[in-house]
């Protein structure tokens, strides 16, 4: 449908009902959608590798420390590739979306072509990355990709396979960074790091079953399966089960060092610990944690509380 000005008789088509709004043209505008494609504030997420060298005290070594960069930096390109393949293919139903027909390839910004040419791309350069760190992190680098894309091919609509399966990328970046610095992995940091994985992925759908209210459906099929005291019940169990493993492990740390009391900074670290997963709990409660990337980088409250605890444990290891 086509209307006219009364100066100029300019011609203005208006967009159909439903279709996204206009978007930036040109190479500028599509470097920006394939750069807001890649979800860069996602990365946050990858300084997960950098937990078990840091544990082990390896990261004042320059060779363990190059590793665990180069680690989080090709991370960071796997999962802005599989973000880009992700949007390349599931462009169509993105439209529709009221929230996901603004990403720059539903939008047009972006060809479905050059997304998935640019996503495939990182996907190979991080796994051809990662066989040159070594065979055993490239194994677990395509342990990740594995659990992706059956993510998003089938687990994201099957109820506690998808909770399970976006946990177990984060298990498998805290993993990534041990092998790659060749440092033993406790079993109480692997059960610290799955249960508090599993924290994080529960919140997320507490606040999204809260937020989305009947609409939940229609933004993920699960939670209109999951019931708020289902996903509040778990939320608590894993909240539970982290303190407890980190309390053993803090102590076990301790008792390691060899100072038997002399050196308190383990112990002490429980205190920050505790309150950083209170203080998030309370966030999810509130109905701020449908984005958990967000609430870390914007809660004062919370960054003040984890950087203590970084300071107590790093005296404790140092």
């Amino acid at each position: 449908m086509a209307r006219y000005h009364r100066a100029g008789m300019s011609k203005v088509l208006r967009p159909p009902v439903g279709a996204p709004a206009p978007s930036p043209t040109g190479r500028s505008g599509v470097v920006a959608g394939l750069v807001r494609t890649g979800r860069p504030k996602q990365w946050a997420k990858n300084v997960l590798v950098f937990a078990a060298p840091g544990a082990a005290g390896v990261l004042g070594h320059g060779v363990a420390l190059g590793r665990t960069f180069a680690t989080f930096a090709l991370f960071c390109a796997l999962a802005s590739g599989v973000y880009m393949l992700n949007d390349a293919v599931d462009a169509e139903s993105d439209r529709h979306h009221p929230r996901k027909r603004h990403r720059p390839v539903a939008a047009g910004v972006v060809s479905r072509r050059l997304a998935f040419t640019v996503g495939a791309a990182l996907v190979a350069a991080a796994m051809a990355a990662s066989a040159v760190l070594g065979w055993k992190l490239l194994v677990v680098v395509a342990s990740y990709l594995a659990v992706q894309v059956a993510y998003s091919l089938r687990l994201k609509h099957e109820p506690i396979f998808d909770l399970a399966a976006v946990a177990t990328g984060f298990v498998l970046r805290a993993i990534a960074g041990g092998v790659a610095t060749r440092v033993p992995i406790s079993e109480w940091f692997l059960i610290v790091a799955m249960f508090g994985s599993l924290m994080m992925v529960t919140g997320k759908r507490f606040a999204e079953h809260q937020q989305l209210g009947d609409d939940r459906g229609r933004h993920r099929a699960t939670l209109d399966i999951y019931s708020e005291a289902f996903l509040r019940g778990l939320l608590l169990v894993s909240v539970a089960v982290a303190i407890t493993a980190y309390c053993l492990w803090a102590f076990e740390r301790q008792h390691a060092s060899g100072y038997h009391g002399g050196a308190i900074w383990y112990e002490l670290s429980i205190a920050p610990f505790v309150l950083a997963l209170l203080r998030y709990v309370f966030m999810v409660d509130t109905g701020h944690g449908g984005q958990p990337e967000e609430v870390v980088l914007s809660d004062r409250a919370l960054q003040l509380t984890g950087a203590v605890w970084i300071v107590l444990f790093a005296l404790g290891v140092y």
